[in-house]
C-alpha cells in the first residue's frame, strides 16, 4: 500500500462552476497506482467541490442560478437577510453559506489508474466569489 498528496492549485476566473477533472486526472496518472481511494479536499471556506454532470452546460448554469436564488447577495439594512459578515465585500459571507450547504472533500474511487467517475460526470470546483482567484485543492491518493 502505498499513499501520497499533492497541492494542486485551480485557478477561478469567476464565480461559478469550473471542471478541474483533467487536471486532476492528469496528476492521478502520474502517480502510477493502479486502485486505490482519492481524496479532494478544498482548503478554502468560500469555494467547495461538487461531482456533477460535464455533458450538458444547462446543469451547471442552473445550480448557480438556483444557489444565487437560494443565498442571495443582497443584505444589511432593511434587506431580506440582514448578513453581519461582510469583511471581504458583500459576496463574502453568501459565499460562506453556499460553502457551507455544499462539499469542501470528496472522495473517489480509483480503478485501472482512473477516476471511477460515471459516464457524464466530472469533477468541479464551485468558486462562491465575483472575482478571479487561485484555489488550492488538495490530492491524497492511496493505493497500489
Amino acid at each position: 500500500m502505498r499513499q501520497t498528496r499533492h497541492i494542486m492549485t485551480a485557478r477561478a476566473p469567476r464565480r461559478g462552476m469550473h471542471e478541474i477533472t483533467a487536471q486532476v486526472a492528469s496528476w492521478l496518472a502520474s502517480q502510477g497506482l493502479r486502485e486505490g481511494l482519492l481524496t479532494l479536499f478544498v482548503q478554502h471556506t468560500s469555494a467547495s467541490l461538487l461531482i456533477q454532470e460535464n455533458a450538458d452546460p444547462d446543469v451547471q448554469h442552473d445550480l448557480e442560478a438556483w444557489l444565487d436564488a437560494a443565498v442571495p447577495e443582497k443584505a444589511g439594512p432593511g434587506a431580506d437577510v440582514p448578513y453581519r459578515h461582510s469583511a471581504e465585500g458583500p459576496d463574502d459571507m453568501p459565499a460562506h453559506i453556499k460553502s457551507a450547504l455544499t462539499q469542501t472533500h470528496l472522495s473517489i474511487p480509483i480503478g485501472e489508474g482512473r477516476m471511477m467517475l460515471g459516464t457524464w460526470q466530472g469533477v468541479y470546483l464551485f468558486e462562491h466569489k465575483r472575482r478571479p482567484r487561485d484555489r488550492q485543492v488538495i490530492l491524497h491518493l492511496i493505493g497500489e
